[in-house]
């Protein structure tokens, strides 16, 4: 199935869910990928609601999604997140996934992307569910990531964009930005900062979750971001963002309330797995492959880690 065609399904596709099953998941392709640094420009951009969503009972979620990082390998290990995906929407049905970067190994090829894209997230695609791009350091290596934000199955606005689903605002970033030189071609990171704060100034939104590639707060190979601290946790606390995801490490870890914001990684989508150490801000971490499912509730948001053994492997809970 084409992905024009796919762009056309509804989320009334959902009824079909249970034909969706891992057969439909293609044999996998091998490349690998190594982080570093890399060049991004920056385009404002206007919000992409989603199409509305079924009322929920008193006792099921008002929305859900799922997220997922450093994926874009072909390798076998995107295939068994993207089949472990699969299968948990079979009984967790999710209308999108937060793509949080290095979408396509090793430098954001866009020839690629029926390889690292189309073909391991088939079934979900088929299904019509969306899934919403950030732009990783391996994305921007080619033509600075250009294609990837023209590219419809990403979804993306603009290299930093907002969207909605219900009760819930997203606010992606090109964590990009404040790596390299600014030029007149490359507008400086503070102009995608002042853009961020003045989305969440005007959100009415009770749920804010902002999503980037680059991490900020981490016990892993990358460590703790402290430029990163400075930009946004003021702005997160003043604005009472609840939730920020982010790949770039290639481990899951979710953190404790820190200023009223969980900070998630998730970058075990498929690329090389690294080790992790629990650090005294880190609520749970390992070094897996998996990926990331949340449920909303009015009151409360569900993180779970699932692994590709289709296994729950950590829960926690944010709170309004």
């Amino acid at each position: 199935m084409s992905l024009k065609r796919r762009q056309f399904l509804g989320l009334s596709a959902l009824g079909g869910l249970v034909l969706a099953t891992g057969s439909q998941i293609l044999t996998h392709m091998t490349s690998r990928g190594k982080d570093d640094d890399a060049i991004a420009s920056s385009v404002s951009s206007v919000s992409s609601p989603l199409p509305p969503q079924p009322q929920p009972s008193a006792d099921e979620p008002e929305a859900r999604f799922a997220s997922v990082a450093d994926s874009g390998t072909g390798a076998e290990g995107q295939y068994a997140v993207a089949r472990a995906m699969a299968q948990y929407h079979l009984s967790n049905p999710y209308p999108l996934v937060v793509l949080a970067g290095d979408n396509i190994y090793n430098k954001g090829e866009i020839e690629k992307v029926e390889a690292v894209f189309e073909r391991p997230y088939e079934p979900l695609l088929d299904l019509g569910v969306r899934f919403y791009a950030a732009l990783g350091n391996h994305d921007v290596r080619t033509e600075n990531g250009d294609r990837q934000v023209e590219y419809p199955g990403f979804n993306m606005q603009g290299r930093y964009y907002t969207f909605r689903q219900g009760d819930v605002q997203f606010f992606t970033l090109d964590t990009n930005l404040y790596y390299v030189r600014n030029t007149a071609n490359n507008p400086p990171g503070d102009a995608q900062l002042a853009w961020l704060q003045e989305e969440l100034s005007r959100s009415d939104a009770p749920w804010k979750v902002v999503f980037g590639h680059h991490q900020i707060y981490s016990s892993g190979h990358y460590g703790v971001n402290r430029a990163f601290v400075e930009k946004f946790v003021p702005l997160f606390k003043q604005y009472r963002v609840q939730l920020y995801i982010n790949g770039h490490d290639h481990h899951y870890e979710r953190s404790k309330s820190i200023d009223g914001t969980t900070y998630l990684i998730c970058g075990g989508g498929g690329a090389r797995i690294r080790p992790v150490e629990q650090a005294e801000f880190s609520a749970y971490a390992e070094s897996r492959l998996s990926f990331a499912a949340y449920e909303v509730y009015r009151d409360r948001i569900v993180i779970r880690g699932v692994g590709t053994d289709g296994q729950v492997f950590d829960e926690g809970v944010v709170l309004v």
